[in-house]
């Protein structure tokens, strides 16, 4: 790419817009009747992921050999009304460049392992179709010049993470789980959609640069009063908590195991849950500035890291194991950003990133190696250890597995007062929906039977 002479800012548009475009060609290629091989669509897949990475990799070249901290490139705005305006404003600095180079390697490397892992699946061109999508919208999550482009990558986000869940969707289980995921996305980001229109009330923008002043990571949140930087930073950490899997609402992430093991590992050990994070160290001069905020964030965070380690532990599965882990390295990581351990939360993102991921990939073939083992010790392996638990009383133990077991109660907040108030919303639309369909044949045939 050096040899085209592209600028800083056409490699940040290349990094984001080669998923999308892959994505684009794919669907259409499908929604004409024509499905391609496999061996087409992965290498599509490979080639846009291969050069988003690579483009990424030049970027973040180009800005350390010529000491640029950031690159800005404005491609007009989706619209506006008024005061307000909906910018397409890209943007790569310290905090975003690392994010955008681990999000293009690491979904082209899982593209390829899902190659050989859903050879023949009848989903097959819908899991590269979704995860194409997934791709592109995180990349705008993280490439994104303001809050309100971030809630665009979001969206797309959240959408392809609730249809993937439902990828095996001939059983119930998975196709109920994912309802019950996308009903605790839609609960929770009212956060940052009020929390932008919070600071476009405030400030009259959402874009980086008007509202916080000078260089990540050392910047300050500029023309906020605390009041109302407390305001908009709990709506923001409410956003994040939901995509975080953070207390109260932990309880999503092992449901969403449903899905295939590609996706539960770029989602929910690599991409999607820290993009929450990454929202929070992004709105970090919000959260400092706000000493109500960065308590409930250390708050947050202290709680899942308890909930997620105590789940862990009585962890039926591989697969859910690893997600409570997932939600417990989380909190510690919240506790960092509330802490204003700026560039440790950056680092204990990326590292367990690629560590999570590896771990997902390799959850299938560490069952098969348990079961070879386990059959060759003629069934005598031993179990795990007490370790810290034999130094507690019975009684106490006792009631921590309980507590474990149902996930700190947190399911039963949810199921009443997000989940349950989200299914009855849906269900009085549909019977709207239903009865305004209905309303036309019936008049009709009522006129038909006046006239006879």
């Amino acid at each position: 790419m050096q040899h085209l002479n592209l600028s800083p800012e056409m490699l940040l548009v290349a990094t984001v817009a080669l998923p999308g475009a892959a994505f684009v060609l794919l669907s259409l290629a499908w929604l004409s009747g024509w499905e391609p091989s496999e061996r087409l669509i992965s290498r599509v897949t490979a080639t846009a992921f291969a050069g988003s990475s690579l483009a990424a990799l030049t970027l973040a070249t180009s800005m350390l050999a010529s000491g640029r901290h950031a690159v800005e490139i404005s491609l007009g705005r989706w619209f506006a009304v008024h005061e307000y305006e909906f910018p397409l404003k890209l943007f790569a600095d310290r905090l975003s460049m690392p994010m955008i180079l681990l999000t293009a390697l690491l979904i082209g490397l899982t593209a390829a392992f899902s190659r050989r892992y859903l050879h023949r699946e009848k989903g097959f061109v819908r899991f590269f179709l979704l995860l194409n999508l997934f791709g592109f919208g995180s990349l705008v999550v993280f490439a994104a010049g303001s809050y309100d482009l971030v809630i665009g990558g979001w969206e797309l986000v959240g959408i392809t993470s609730v249809l993937l869940i439902a990828f095996f969707q001939e059983r119930a289980e998975p196709v109920r789980n994912a309802m019950r995921v996308f009903a605790i996305y839609r609960g929770t980001d009212i956060g940052l959609l009020v929390g932008v229109f919070a600071l476009h009330h405030y400030v009259g923008s959402g874009t980086y640069s008007v509202l916080f002043a000078g260089e990540w990571p050392t910047q300050s949140a500029a023309s906020l009063s605390p009041a109302q930087a407390s305001i908009v930073g709990l709506l923001l950490l409410l956003a994040a908590a939901g995509k975080a899997a953070q207390a109260p609402f932990t309880g999503w992430l092992p449901r969403a195991m449903e899905g295939p093991t590609p996706s539960s590992a770029i989602f929910y050990g690599a991409i999607s849950v820290h993009a929450g994070a990454y929202l929070l160290i992004r709105s970090e001069p919000l959260i400092l500035s706000s000493p109500i905020v960065s308590g409930m964030v250390i708050a947050t965070g202290l709680f899942t890291a308890a909930v997620g380690t105590l789940g862990g532990r009585v962890s039926a599965d591989a697969k859910t194991s690893l997600a409570q882990a997932s939600a417990a390295q989380l909190g510690l990581i919240f506790v960092e950003i509330g802490l204003g351990w700026t560039w440790l939360a950056l680092i204990h993102i990326l590292g367990h990133s690629v560590i999570r991921t590896l771990e997902f990939l390799r959850t299938p073939s560490m069952l098969h190696d348990y079961h070879r083992m386990h059959s060759a010790s003629g069934g005598k392996l031993d179990p795990a250890g007490l370790y810290y638990e034999a130094a507690l009383p019975a009684g106490l133990r006792s009631w921590l597995y309980r507590l474990a077991l149902d996930r700190g109660r947190m399911d039963v907040i949810l199921d009443r007062f997000i989940v349950g108030a989200v299914a009855k919303l849906s269900r009085a639309i549909r019977t709207v929906e239903l009865n305004v369909a209905g309303a036309a044949p019936r008049a009709a045939a009522q006129e038909a039977k006046s006239r006879a």
